[in-house]
């Protein structure tokens, strides 16, 4: 995908966040918003030495958002702790965040740097953990969302 029409792709999402209809879960969003916290923290890292660094987009994100974000990590710890028990779930959810992160370690399967950026500044943007959970669903999809396919 050429980076025009790539970017042209992330902002479609963008403007379909915008406008999605949306429904908190916090017992099933929690993983999804940790992952796509984790996969914006390090896809940002591999990117901050291009032009496309979309650091200070990550940045304001987490801070926009930063009681979504916490509050799901105490969801995924309490979900944790029911399946493991208490003494384990810390080490449980260590585990599995960094899991996560070695999942973009070499980066996203599917999104360049500048499509990462023009996604990361748009959900700086987003409104609430609905909102989240559903760009989570599209942008760490393995390929792309059938809803993004259009856009392409």
């Amino acid at each position: 995908m050429g980076i025009a029409k790539g970017i042209a792709a992330a902002a479609a999402v963008v403007g379909m966040l915008a406008s999605a209809p949306a429904q908190a879960n916090p017992a099933t969003d929690a993983e999804k918003l940790r992952r796509l916290d984790i996969m914006l923290m390090v896809t940002g890292l591999r990117c901050r030495n291009t032009a496309d660094n979309f650091q200070p987009d990550y940045q304001r994100f987490t801070t926009k958002h930063i009681l979504a974000l916490n509050g799901a990590a105490r969801q995924l710890q309490w979900q944790l702790s029911a399946r493991v028990g208490p003494a384990q779930a810390a080490r449980a959810l260590d585990k599995l965040s960094v899991t996560m992160a070695n999942t973009y370690g070499q980066g996203h399967p599917w999104l360049s740097c500048a499509e990462l950026k023009v996604a990361a500044r748009s959900l700086a943007q987003a409104e609430g953990p609905a909102v989240l959970a559903e760009a989570a669903d599209q942008l760490l999809a393995s390929n792309g969302s059938a809803r993004f396919a259009w856009a392409r």
